[in-house]
């Protein structure tokens, strides 16, 4: 059975993911998720070779602080509002069925984030780095986790309509570089444990394969093929 394309022309309805892809892109990083908290929670050995660690890393230069508020809500998520509601005008301009669910299911997620993450924190309650003064809170990260989502999923909405395989790797190595930026500059700037951000990214990975996984059982994400009118016409 064939679907209409982002540009309205005829296009395959495309692979979904088997249980081997499933466990392997969901069910790994909620593992490393479980153990890293337990580890923190536990004060375990990595636990402390992460607070060890950090203290050779910070450093008070702006520039890191510049980077860690690319993550913040301020930023990241105008930018998804931007890219949504550009997919969402696409879709409805091209006449496509549910041209509204990537959209939708992409904003849920980015809902989801706070909802996941302050409870953690709460319950955690990991104080942060020196620099950061008394307090907690600070397991997982949640600028690591708005930017990583935020960026994610406008990239996972935006691929179907970008016509060349460049534009395509441009947009997936822009957001690869911003979700290294941010937790870069807060471990650097000592906002945050290193183990607090890559905790976020195994939760966000979670996430980012659910709706990757939603929209590719809805046949509305991209999955490698070309995406020029031309290759979507049917052979």
């Amino acid at each position: 059975m064939r679907r209409s394309g982002p540009d309205g022309h005829s296009g395959t309805t495309p692979p979904v993911p088997g249980w081997p892809t499933f466990l392997l892109l969901l069910g790994l990083p909620a593992l490393l998720f479980a153990l890293f908290t337990w580890q923190v929670v536990a004060h375990g050995p990595l636990a402390r070779t992460d607070e060890r660690l950090s203290g050779h890393l910070v450093s008070p230069a702006r520039i890191y602080e510049l980077l860690a508020d690319l993550g913040g809500i301020a930023v990241a998520v105008p930018v998804l509002a931007v890219v949504l509601g550009y997919v969402a005008l696409r879709g409805r301009r091209a006449g496509l069925d549910r041209w509204w669910l990537p959209s939708v299911a992409a904003a849920v997620l980015m809902a989801v984030v706070p909802a996941l993450v302050v409870p953690v924190k709460e319950l955690v309650a990991r104080p942060g780095p020196p620099v950061m003064g008394p307090g907690t809170g600070f397991y997982p990260s949640g600028h690591t986790a708005t930017a990583a989502v935020a960026y994610g999923a406008a990239t996972l909405v935006l691929l179907p309509w970008l016509r060349t395989a460049l534009a395509r790797r441009a947009l997936v190595a822009g957001c690869l570089v911003l979700n290294l930026a941010v937790p870069f500059g807060l471990v650097r700037r000592g906002f945050h444990w290193p183990l607090d951000v890559v905790a976020s990214w195994c939760l966000c990975a979670v996430l980012l394969s659910a709706l990757w996984m939603l929209l590719g059982r809805t046949g509305s994400v991209d999955t490698g093929r070309p995406s020029s009118p031309a290759a979507a016409q049917p052979k």
